[in-house]
C-alpha cells in the first residue's frame, strides 16, 4: 500500500477585507495617477533631450544640404560631414550589435530602466498621457468622464483629446520620413498638398502606427508585443537593481493616523493608500513582488516617497535595490557577468571606432569585359575593364589612376577629379606588353587609385588578364 501525501486547506485571503484588483487584472482602461518625485524629473529630463535629438537634428543643414539625411535615391546616408554608402554597411551592423550589448549591460547593471526611461514606446505614452490629463482631467476626473453619459462636453474633451494625440503622431511621422528625404521640401509638399503617394503613404503609415501604440495600446505593446520583455528577465540576477517593496519594513500594511503608534498596532510603514497602484503606467501593484510587467520607471517609488513624507517616515519603502540588499546582504557592483558585458561592450566600441577612422574613402570596384581579349593594331593582346570609383568625402577630389607591377600598360585616362560623392565608370584598356611573359590562360594584376591631395590615401582591386597561351 503506497503512502499517502496529507494535505490541508490553506486560507490565504482574509475574507474580512474585500478582493482588490488591480487596473492590470481588472483587463480596463489604466487611468494613471498625477505625481512629481526624482525618478519622473529625470524621466522628463532624458525625454527632453531625446525629443530634442529626434525632432530638431533633421532641421539642421550641413555645407548646403540637412546634416543627417539617409538619401535612398543616391544610396547615401549623410551624418554631418560624413558619407556612408552601401559598402558601409557592415559598420551599421556593428553599431546595432553594440547597441545590443549596452541594452544587455544596462539590464544586467539596472533593470529595465531603458524602459521605463528612454525606449521610444514608453516615452511617446507618456505624452500621450499628458495631453490626457490637460484635455480630460487627472485621474479621478478622466475615471469620471468614462462612465458618464455622451454630452457636448464629454465629446469636445474627447475630440481635443485625439486632435492632440493626432497632431503627436504627425510630427512624429513627418520628422521619421524627413530622415529619408529632405524635411523642409516635405513638410512644403505637405502644406502646399503637392506630396507624392510615396511620401504621402509612409506618412500615414508612421502617424496612425503613432497613433495606435501610443494612444490606444501603450502597454500592451510593452505586456505582449515588445520581446525585449520576455527575454529580459534572463539577465537578471541576485544583484540587479530593480524597482521593489520592502516587504519586511511595510508588513503588514495598513491605514492609520499619522501621529499614531503603528507599531503597536502591528503595522509596517505601508499605509495602503495604493498611490503606487493608481500611479503605475502598467497598472501592476508592486508590492506584489517583480514582475514581469514592470518596466522600471520608478513612479511607484516617486509617489510612495511622498507619502512616507506626509507620514513622517524614513523614504525608500518601494526603491531601486536588489534582491541581494532587500534579504540583508551587500550589492556587488563588479560580478561576472557584468564586468563580460563591459569588455566586449568597450572591446567592440574600440573596433568600430578604429574601422571607421580607417575606412577608405574611396571605392572601387574593377569590372572585366566579358570578352576574353582581343589583339589591338600594335600586335598586342588586350582586356577591357571599367573602374567603378566613388568619392566618399564631402570634397572634390583628385585621382589619380595606376597598375601594380606587372609587364602590363595601362591606356585610358590617368587622372581624374570627382566632386562629393560622385560615381564615375572609367572604361580602361591593358595591353601585355611582353606576349613571352604569358603563362598559361590568366594572370592576375592590380589596379590602383590614389588621391593626388593625399598620396598616403590608395585604394587597389585585383583582376585578372586572360590571353593566349603560347
Amino acid at each position: 500500500m503506497t503512502d499517502r501525501i496529507p494535505a490541508r486547506i490553506i486560507e490565504t485571503l482574509d475574507r474580512e477585507k474585500p478582493v482588490r484588483l488591480t487596473p492590470a487584472q481588472a483587463g480596463g482602461a489604466i487611468h494613471t495617477r498625477s505625481f512629481t518625485g526624482l525618478y519622473r524629473n529625470l524621466r522628463l529630463l532624458g525625454g527632453a533631450v531625446l525629443f530634442l535629438l529626434y525632432f530638431g537634428t533633421l532641421w539642421l543643414n550641413w555645407n548646403g544640404r540637412q546634416a543627417v539625411l539617409w538619401d535612398l535615391g543616391t544610396q547615401q546616408f549623410h551624418i554631418f560631414g560624413a558619407t556612408f554608402w552601401p559598402q558601409d554597411f557592415i559598420l551599421l551592423s556593428a553599431l546595432l550589435i553594440i547597441a545590443a550589448f549596452g541594452l544587455f549591460f544596462i539590464t544586467v547593471l539596472a533593470g529595465r530602466v531603458w524602459c521605463g526611461y528612454a525606449c521610444p514606446q514608453s516615452t511617446w505614452t507618456w505624452i500621450f498621457m499628458w495631453a490626457e490629463k490637460i484635455t480630460e482631467g487627472d485621474r479621478h476626473q478622466r475615471i469620471k468622464l468614462d462612465a458618464a453619459p455622451w454630452s457636448a462636453g464629454k465629446l469636445l474633451r474627447r475630440t481635443a483629446k485625439h486632435l492632440l494625440w493626432l497632431a503627436v503622431s504627425l510630427a512624429t511621422a513627418l520628422s521619421f520620413v524627413g530622415y529619408f528625404t529632405p524635411v523642409r521640401q516635405l513638410a512644403a509638399d505637405l502644406v502646399t498638398f503637392e506630396i507624392g503617394m510615396t511620401a504621402a503613404f509612409w506618412l500615414f503609415f508612421f502617424t496612425a502606427a503613432t497613433y495606435i501604440n501610443a494612444g490606444w495600446l501603450r502597454e500592451k505593446v510593452c505586456l505582449h508585443m515588445c520581446p525585449y520583455s520576455r527575454f529580459q528577465s534572463v539577465m537578471f540576477d541576485a544583484d540587479t537593481l530593480v524597482v521593489a517593496y520592502d516587504a519586511a519594513r511595510g508588513e503588514s500594511r495598513g491605514a492609520r493616523r499619522k501621529d499614531s503608534d503603528s507599531r503597536a498596532q502591528g503595522l509596517g510603514d505601508c499605509i495602503d493608500c495604493t498611490l503606487c497602484v493608481q500611479v503605475c503606467p502598467t497598472g501592476i501593484d508592486i508590492r506584489d513582488g517583480l514582475q514581469l510587467d514592470c518596466i522600471g520607471c520608478g513612479a511607484c517609488a516617486d509617489v510612495c516617497d511622498s507619502v512616507m513624507d506626509r507620514m513622517g517616515y524614513a523614504r525608500g519603502l518601494v526603491r531601486y535595490t536588489s534582491e541581494q540588499a532587500l534579504q540583508g546582504g551587500r550589492t556587488r557592483l563588479f560580478r561576472p557577468r557584468l564586468v563580460g558585458y563591459a569588455a566586449a561592450l568597450l572591446v567592440m566600441i574600440g573596433a568600430f571606432v578604429w574601422a571607421l577612422d580607417e575606412r577608405p574613402l574611396l571605392s572601387l570596384d574593377v569590372t572585366r569585359d566579358r570578352t576574353l581579349y582581343r589583339e589591338n593594331t600594335h600586335g598586342q593582346i588586350e582586356n577591357m575593364y571599367r573602374l567603378k570609383l566613388i568619392n566618399k568625402t564631402q570634397q572634390q577630389r583628385e585621382y589619380g589612376v595606376s597598375l601594380g607591377e606587372g609587364p602590363f600598360e595601362l591606356h585610358g585616362r590617368r587622372q581624374v577629379s570627382l566632386a562629393p560623392g560622385e560615381i564615375l565608370d572609367l572604361p580602361v584598356s591593358v595591353t601585355l606588353v611582353d606576349a613571352k611573359q604569358t603563362q598559361g590562360l590568366t594572370r592576375e594584376l592590380r589596379f590602383e587609385v590614389r588621391d593626388l591631395d593625399d598620396p598616403a590615401s590608395v585604394v587597389d582591386t585585383r583582376s585578372t588578364f586572360v590571353a593566349p597561351a603560347r
